[in-house]
């Protein structure tokens, strides 16, 4: 099969019919063999009840059904375990992404060798305060923190070979950041195309602020993954050696102080100091273990992993 179409979806009823027909003529008129998995994260209107009419008329047409509301993530990453087209597409399923740009982006992975291709809707037809100008902020983060140079992390348009998918875990609100998880697992080639943004036709964008905070809560958490998440003694080691340096200088200050330049001063428990550096001795020694912890593990995991990976060559 030459191509996968992911579809995640929340309550877009409407737009369904009018996107599977536009997709298959794009397919039909370029010869792809291709499937379509609609996946219905928890809808409350009929979209479920559209997905089996068209599954039931068309072969290509597949649907995934959420018993409740888990999120883009969730839902992308069940569409990525039934996929199983040589090229993966992402897009939305409110008709603001064109499948017209399909055609390019499987020849972007499959002739020119990109591991994944990301959308950026240069021209957008969205609100400028609500969504225009978060997303600026949060791609310029995004940027600074992946050093991927793309213009739209969270573009749903995306083309992916199908190892890539198979290789990331996407859970959380992680779908945001999807290249820098391909990054990580060792997908370098990552490219970006210009694609037509288009006007909401039916519905109401399921975009707020909560969504806003929360992506940037993620890229946090990605970027402290992608920096220590493979040496976390490098950050809580370092943490707890500085914590501990800073609560030994307070004791030896204090040991001085008492033993040469105030003996007869007050006690040493009565000296906020003395509390300072009990404190910041016994965090420094906290971050320390934790990152010997983290050390042990991923060691543990690299055990583990070499063992299956000669189990199955010995297979």
């Amino acid at each position: 099969m030459n191509i996968s179409v992911v579809i995640p979806l929340l309550n877009e009823q409407e737009s369904l019919t009018e996107l599977n027909d536009w997709i298959a003529d794009v397919m039909q008129s370029n010869h792809f063999s291709y499937e379509v998995i609609f996946v219905d994260d928890g809808s409350t209107d009929n979209s479920w009840d559209t997905i089996e009419q068209l599954a039931e008329k068309y072969s290509e047409v597949k649907g995934i059904k959420f018993m409740a509301n888990f999120g883009k993530s969730q839902a992308l990453h069940a569409g990525f375990l039934e996929a199983s087209g040589e090229v993966v597409i992402t897009m939305d399923a409110d008709l603001q992404d064109s499948p017209e740009e399909i055609p390019e982006l499987y020849g972007m992975v499959m002739q020119d060798d990109y591991d994944l291709v990301s959308g950026w809707k240069k021209k957008r037809y969205d609100s400028v305060i609500s969504k225009n100008i978060p997303s600026k902020l949060f791609n310029w983060a995004a940027r600074k923190t992946s050093g991927l140079k793309l213009h739209d992390f969270n573009c749903g348009l995306k083309a992916y070979k199908n190892n890539v998918i198979k290789t990331i875990d996407v859970h959380g609100e992680m779908h945001r950041y999807i290249p820098v998880l391909a990054k990580n697992e060792g997908f370098s080639k990552i490219g970006e195309k210009v694609v037509q943004h288009q006007a909401r036709k039916y519905g109401k964008t399921k975009f707020g602020m909560e969504r806003f905070i929360n992506g940037f809560l993620d890229l946090i958490t990605i970027w402290f993954i992608s920096k220590f998440g493979k040496r976390p003694m490098h950050f809580f080691g370092a943490l707890g050696a500085l914590m501990f340096l800073i609560g030994v200088g307070f004791s030896i200050y204090l040991g001085i102080d008492k033993l040469f330049l105030n003996p007869a001063g007050r006690l040493l428990t009565d000296r906020p100091q003395f509390f300072i550096a009990m404190v910041t001795m016994i965090i420094g020694t906290q971050f320390f273990v934790a990152g010997f912890l983290g050390e042990m593990i991923l060691r543990s995991q690299r055990e583990k992993e070499r063992y299956s990976i000669e189990e199955k060559k010995n297979l």
